[in-house]
């Protein structure tokens, strides 16, 4: 009698507004009723787009996974800030933005492609000391974040209508699209804040080949049904 090949499947979610990737990972370990489930890259509750998550054997590769290129699109409010750098915080004015001109805001974005060093946003998932960030930002500690060398290989303006800027970023494993909007708005001295975002691909995967996260899961319980 052959063995059986030990269970794998790697998964391409488009992720839901507000969902965090570990809601995600839950939903699909109870579908598939197994505990081997992971994901290949965090996103943001207020983050959508391709979240890769990886079942049974296939949780070896998360770590291959999370080392490729990513590219992102979304907004960024000129003129205003947060203490987070996207939407989950109160929403500060710093600078009229109005007198900034598509060309401006170009030399900026040109300062922040490359090989750059980038400190990571206090809300974040990072460890310091063994603790996770935003747990000692939510209890109004600062912590000293130590600047991290990323590359961002593309950084396109696709839509110039101010306040709001669209862009398209492609960066290497680590890089925080909230600290390219942190950083844009100093460089422009009118702040900024990062308003929508969504990752469109990991590597060779694409977003337009991820799925709906009911119908997968639907599919999943379907296939569980039919092994029964």
């Amino acid at each position: 009698m052959q063995e059986q090949e030990p269970y794998g499947e790697v998964f391409l979610i488009d992720k839901p507004l507000e969902w965090t990737s570990f809601d995600v990972v839950k939903k699909v370990r109870n579908a598939l009723k197994i505990k081997k489930v992971g994901h290949a890259g965090t996103l943001d509750p207020l983050a959508t787009g391709l979240l890769i998550v990886c079942a049974g054997k296939k949780t070896k590769s998360i770590d291959v996974f999370m080392g490729q290129e990513k590219e992102y699109t979304g907004t960024f409010v000129l003129g205003k800030t947060t203490e987070s750098f996207d939407r989950e915080k109160e929403i500060i004015e710093v600078a009229d933005p109005f007198h900034l001109t598509l060309e401006d805001v170009k030399n900026a974005v040109a300062e922040l492609t490359g090989d750059i060093l980038q400190i990571p946003p206090m809300h974040s998932a990072i460890k310091v000391d063994g603790k996770r960030v935003y747990e000692s930002a939510r209890k109004g500690i600062e912590v000293k974040m130590e600047p991290r060398p990323v590359t961002v290989s593309e950084f396109e303006i696709t839509r110039f209508d101010l306040p709001e800027i669209d862009f398209r970023i492609v960066c290497s494993k680590g890089t925080y699209i909230r600290s390219l909007a942190r950083d844009l708005g100093e460089k422009l001295k009118v702040g900024a804040y990062m308003s929508a975002l969504t990752r469109t691909r990991i590597g060779e995967f694409r977003l337009e080949d991820a799925e709906d996260l009911t119908t997968l899961i639907e599919k999943i319980k379907a296939r569980m049904h039919e092994d029964i």
